[in-house]
């Protein structure tokens, strides 16, 4: 069958720094909160994907409430990475969208996330789709995924917004597989989903820094009393290796101090060895040890290796023009009308080291540049729909969106679906 390449902007109806006070970041002790990536980045961070479109095909349209595709047509898609990027673009309002799965038809989201089980009355968050100016985004289709992924490991490793992406692409892909079929495998640092039929699996590994850190078990709620070796990645490296499709991301528990107490060696003597580096510099020191990592031990034949960039918070109203505005609390639309909007959460001189350190790398990197998209969305953040301590959020603390609404983590499902269609368009462009 001959395959067509979408290349022309769609019409409507198609699919439609950091302020991070050190209290809100010890309330959400698994938060994690990630910046925009589109200022001046080379193709390095340019995600480009599309799905060319040419006269022939001049639609695209949801066949049932999963989201699949008509088959036929879906054969003839095919993703071209350097044709057209997904940077760009707008969120359109789809009131006939429907999301893949609901925070009480997926059993495997945390309670913490679920924003409309835990009391959240609007839906229409749920209802815009990302439209990239000169491309179509594929639909979201749970077989071939999964048929991508057959007799593979996947894992998603990094902070609390990698698991939800994580949980967002198991329920994303689970409704389609029989109870007996699939099992999940909980734990504080490597959880683990398995799908029997096509023997693969798709884990989640807790690092939130990458490298080794004296927070990586039980959570130091303060950030001042943490410490990491930016040397070392051993640790944890040990559980990535053998997987054959990884997704990694690190940026927000690093932002939670203006100076990271930074150690070479052991923690035993730490006290006495470590050194305090700004930000930037220790940051750049991590990525580092783990590019080492990934370069000397990543054969990129077998295994692919995804960078997340950062995820934003909203943590300040003014930055969209909301005076008196309580961070992300009771904002129920995406910001309009304000092209490439950036918010103050986003720290481009930190960032700017991802460009730095994975454009020299020897193993290509395939980054899954999420952040613009993601600035425009406030009205997508648990916000006050939440838990704190594990339990949710009681009426008192309801009423005090300042220190309670978490601003940093999304609704599921929600906005992290977004993230895996692109990294799904990518996974099936992938050879190996």
């Amino acid at each position: 069958m001959m395959k067509h390449y979408y290349r022309r902007k769609l019409p409507l109806s198609v699919g439609a720094s950091l302020v991070l006070f050190s209290g809100v970041f010890s309330l959400l002790t698994y938060t994690e909160r990630i910046t925009p990536l589109s200022f001046g980045f080379r193709p390095i961070l340019k995600l480009k994907l599309c799905t060319r479109k040419e006269d022939g095909i001049t639609d695209v349209r949801r066949n049932d409430a999963t989201g699949l595709n008509d088959p036929e047509l879906d054969e003839r898609l095919e993703f071209d990475s350097d044709e057209c990027g997904v940077v760009d673009g707008k969120w359109v309002y789809d009131s006939n969208l429907e999301p893949l799965y609901t925070d009480t038809s997926c059993p495997y989201l945390d309670r913490q996330v679920s924003c409309i089980r835990n009391g959240r009355n609007d839906s229409d968050y749920l209802r815009w789709v990302w439209q990239p100016d000169d491309c179509l985004l594929p639909p979201f289709n749970a077989a071939r995924a999964l048929e991508r992924l057959r007799g593979k490991r996947l894992m998603f490793v990094g902070d609390s917004l990698q698991r939800e992406q994580w949980q967002s692409f198991v329920c994303m892909i689970q409704h389609m597989i029989p109870a007996h079929g699939k099992s999940m495998k909980r734990s504080q640092s490597h959880s683990i989903f398995r799908v029997n039929e096509y023997n693969c699996s798709i884990e989640f590994y807790w690092a939130p820094f990458l490298v080794e850190s004296n927070t990586d078990g039980d959570i130091i709620a303060d950030p001042k009393k943490r410490m990491l070796r930016v040397d070392s990645v051993s640790k944890h490296a040990k559980h990535w290796t053998g997987v054959d499709v990884l997704v990694f991301n690190t940026y927000v528990w690093w932002m939670s101090v203006s100076r990271v107490k930074s150690l070479w060696g052991s923690f035993s003597n730490a006290e006495d060895a470590y050194e305090e580096l700004e930000v930037p510099v220790a940051y750049r020191i991590g990525l580092k040890t783990w590019a080492n990592w990934v370069d000397s031990n990543i054969n990129p034949n077998t295994t692919k290796v995804f960078f997340t960039t950062m995820s934003p918070t909203h943590l300040r109203a003014k930055d969209w023009n909301r005076e008196g505005g309580i961070k992300c609390f009771d904002e129920t639309m995406p910001v309009r009308n304000k092209k490439n909007h950036w918010g103050s959460g986003s720290n481009k001189r930190v960032m700017s080291v991802v460009s730095g350190v994975l454009g020299r790398m020897k193993v290509p990197v395939t980054i899954l540049n999420i952040t613009q998209l993601s600035e425009y969305r406030i009205d997508g953040h648990t916000s006050i729909y939440t838990e704190a301590d594990g339990h949710l959020l009681t009426d008192e603390q309801k009423a005090d969106p300042l220190h309670y609404a978490d601003c940093i983590h999304w609704c599921l499902p929600g906005i992290p679906d977004t993230w895996n269609r692109i990294f799904y368009a990518q996974l099936l462009s992938q050879r190996f």
